[in-house]
């Protein structure tokens, strides 16, 4: 059955990883295997709470996993780059995180593939705090700046890092500040630890709404993440070992009719319809403020789960303008292995 999603700290998954010989769920390709009892299938969500990873939760609360006949557990780590470490160890079979990972982790000999796209721009913004905004109004001001991330190496680093370099800032110009998400990444802005930063929904609407943060660069929208990176951006997306999609062909279509089923669902429901089919502490004690943050992030889903590949594309040339080890590697990336269309269309046509 689902359970209550976990968080595991740095020190808990150093832990799983040290025993990870002894662990019954340590090899992703023995777990959550074909035939329809494949055991439990643990997926990973780089903040479970966020508005840009709400599809996972929301199918789980709509039971569109048990509907398939998977029996789910859903996780959290609080940034990308944990949940992605957490996947490469074998400890979980899937993440929800952004698609950016699949590219990066290919330039390290990794292959990992999104089977569900499910937006094409970030959901992100990059905030400036309200007294800081009369000197910061862009990106070309990081200069000399504490800049906010949710970690090092997570996708927030990396679009900070795009837009520096876009805005002719090195990115050795400025302080990466990790600064996490929701009330620390607010207390972090308040205090004076960061100028600026990069964050989603519900933290956006928290911090806009308190007067603390201003919208500095718009990427909850197609037109702002044009602008912003020169075009489409695609983010959340279940993303997995490619090893395990070859072999658990079964499971994988199960998810994908699963993460499919809700894109179809968000695409047909209001706001408020949404936020109430969330568990009620995501609103944080204000459930009209988290409605309004699901309504000013929902756009980015796309409703299909597929992948544009000019999309792709882009991201690629992005992240080859402020990553060596990208740049580096460039012509040798094979997009074709990092996403796969097959299961969502086949969600689509089922």
């Amino acid at each position: 059955m689902p359970s209550t999603p976990v968080r595991v700290s740095a020190a808990a998954l150093a832990a799983l990883t040290a025993l990870s010989s002894l662990s019954a769920c340590r090899d992703s390709r023995g777990s959550g295997g074909d035939g329809g009892s494949g055991g439990t299938v643990k997926i990973m969500v780089g903040g479970i709470d966020k508005v840009i990873y709400l599809p996972a939760k929301l199918t789980e609360q709509l039971g569109y996993f048990k509907e398939q006949g998977l029996d789910v557990q859903l996780l959290t780590e609080p940034a990308g780059a944990q949940a992605e470490n957490v996947l490469i160890a074998g400890d979980v079979q899937a993440v929800v995180g952004f698609y950016d990972h699949s590219i990066h982790l290919q330039t390290k000999g990794k292959c990992v593939e999104s089977v569900v796209q499910m937006a094409d721009v970030p959901g992100e913004a990059e905030m400036v705090s309200t007294s800081k905004a009369g000197s910061l109004s862009s990106p070309a001001g990081f200069k000399g700046k504490k800049l906010g991330v949710t970690s090092p190496g997570s996708s927030t680093d990396f679009i900070t890092r795009a837009l520096a370099v876009r805005n002719g800032v090195k990115t050795s110009d400025y302080t990466t500040v990790k600064a996490g998400a929701g009330q620390t990444f607010i207390s972090t802005m308040d205090n004076g630890g960061i100028d600026a930063g990069m964050t989603t929904d519900p933290t956006i609407a928290k911090l806009v709404s308190t007067g603390k943060g201003k919208v500095m660069v718009e990427m909850r929208t197609e037109e702002g993440t044009r602008a912003a990176l020169g075009g489409l951006y695609p983010s959340s997306s279940l993303y997995m070992d490619c090893a395990y999609v070859k072999s658990h062909g079964e499971t994988v279509q199960k998810l994908a009719n699963a993460f499919v089923k809700t894109l179809g669902w968000i695409k047909q429901h209001k706001p408020a319809e949404i936020a109430a089919k969330m568990p009620k502490d995501y609103a944080g004690g204000d459930p009209k403020l988290y409605e309004k943050a699901v309504g000013d992030s929902i756009v980015m889903f796309n409703g299909d789960g597929m992948m544009k590949p000019e999309a792709a594309q882009n991201v690629l040339k992005v992240l080859a303008q402020f990553s060596p080890e990208v740049a580096e590697k460039k012509d040798q990336i094979d997009l074709a292995k990092t996403y796969s269309t097959q299961f969502a269309t086949k969600a689509r046509q089922g």
